[in-house]
């Protein structure tokens, strides 16, 4: 366990027990300075040789790498850049290109909106008769049949938490000959993940959550390898080209994962995510895991002892929850709000929810009872219901 809680590696500021990290993870200490020597020594200095002699050309590939291990994903099959959302049409284009006798695209309604609306995006721009079904996350395993080309599921319910079982959801799909796509927002760093095994054509993630890339860091998009040389990328960018340089007129995919680069690299912002995969080096994800679980069944203990009035939503067991918890109150958002002004910081999602996410590497156990207590004075004595509490901000 040694490995895994390295409290002393990030920047958290004191009188704050931080239960976000599912939306915005802290950042490392050794960030700052890498990035300013980056800035200087690189940019400052180096100018637009930095390309070539600081590696910035070849940054999306090597830390696409370091994601890839903690999600069982082979070298050279993971690549970074631009936003999830870009990746999620990325990978959906390519996807549906598979299976060109089929026209639907199946989902669930715990997805991620943005991957919905990109997907409804890329229906509407085909206008060849593709339509986006969405069931109920429960009901998804009945509805994969053969009339289904894709099915796109975010693992983890940004809600709830709700965990998808991997290998069978994608054995059903490949059963029905459909394509599988994986959307790992909430589990790359979270949980144990083995995407070699489980044998899914495509795989999307983004890397300010739980790996602590820092606000707006690239996303990163996974091609099953043997299926990497055949794909053709609907977002055919000047860096996804064979040969870029040669400045050609036509494109020419590139060798294998490179074909799925898009626009130019986000250096700084990759730098930040570079110095944050370190930290990744000697995890166990089978440890990272057990203790995520001893700290949600801690919290989920101590809370409905001593908040009776919220509401458990996310699923009791632990093998069908993602690393995070969720409750529901009417008043969730001004609740969140008091909760946060008294140092406990979690978030809120709409309807009803309150949502606090468990991240072994800088929580523990003393965190978790000392973020309780705030929250039962605060529920218990109603300090939420309080006019400036209940003024909704653009973010919540």
């Amino acid at each position: 366990m040694a490995n895994i809680l390295k409290k002393d590696a990030f920047i958290l500021p004191e009188g704050v027990i931080y239960l976000d990290g599912n939306s915005l993870g802290p950042m490392p200490k050794a960030v700052s300075a890498r990035v300013q020597t980056m800035l200087t020594d690189e940019w400052g200095e180096m100018l637009i040789r930095g390309w070539n002699g600081a590696g910035w050309m070849d940054q999306p590939s090597r830390v696409g790498d370091s994601v890839g291990r903690i999600i069982g994903a082979p070298a050279g099959s993971v690549v970074m850049g631009d936003t999830l959302s870009l990746k999620v049409f990325q990978a959906l284009a390519a996807a549906i290109k598979m299976v060109p006798d089929r026209r639907v695209i199946l989902s669930d309604t715990g997805n991620f909106p943005s991957d919905l609306y990109m997907a409804e995006g890329l229906v509407g721009l085909l206008e060849q008769g593709y339509e986006l079904r969405t069931v109920a996350p429960e009901e998804v395993m009945d509805a994969i049949d053969d009339t289904i080309a894709v099915v796109m599921l975010t693992q983890v319910d940004y809600r709830t938490g709700r965990l998808h079982d991997m290998n069978t959801v994608t054995s059903v799909a490949h059963a029905n000959g459909a394509v599988m796509l994986w959307d790992l927002a909430h589990t790359a760093g979270a949980i144990e993940v083995d995407l070699t095994g489980s044998n899914c054509e495509f795989a999307i993630g983004c890397t300010y959550k739980y790996l602590n890339g820092g606000p707006g860091a690239p996303a990163f998009i996974y091609v099953r390898p043997d299926l990497a040389e055949t794909i053709q990328p609907a977002l055919s960018g000047w860096l996804g080209h064979r040969k870029p340089f040669d400045f050609d007129l036509n494109y020419k995919a590139g060798a294998g994962i490179e074909r799925m680069r898009v626009g130019t690299p986000p250096v700084i912002q990759l730098t930040a995510l570079e110095v944050a995969m370190e930290l990744w080096a000697d995890v166990d994800m089978t440890e990272l895991r057990a203790a995520s679980i001893a700290l949600q069944e801690q919290f989920i203990t101590e809370i409905e002892r001593d908040v009776p009035q919220l509401t458990l939503a996310s699923p009791r067991d632990s093998a069908q929850r993602g690393s995070q918890v969720s409750w529901r109150f009417h008043e969730g958002y001004a609740a969140m709000q008091a909760v946060i002004d008294r140092g406990v910081i979690g978030d809120f999602r709409a309807p009803d929810i309150m949502r606090f996410g468990f991240t072994p590497m800088y929580l523990d156990g003393g965190d978790v009872s000392a973020a309780v207590k705030i929250i039962a004075d605060v529920m218990n004595n109603d300090l939420w219901d309080v006019d400036k509490y209940k003024v909704r901000s653009k973010v919540t």
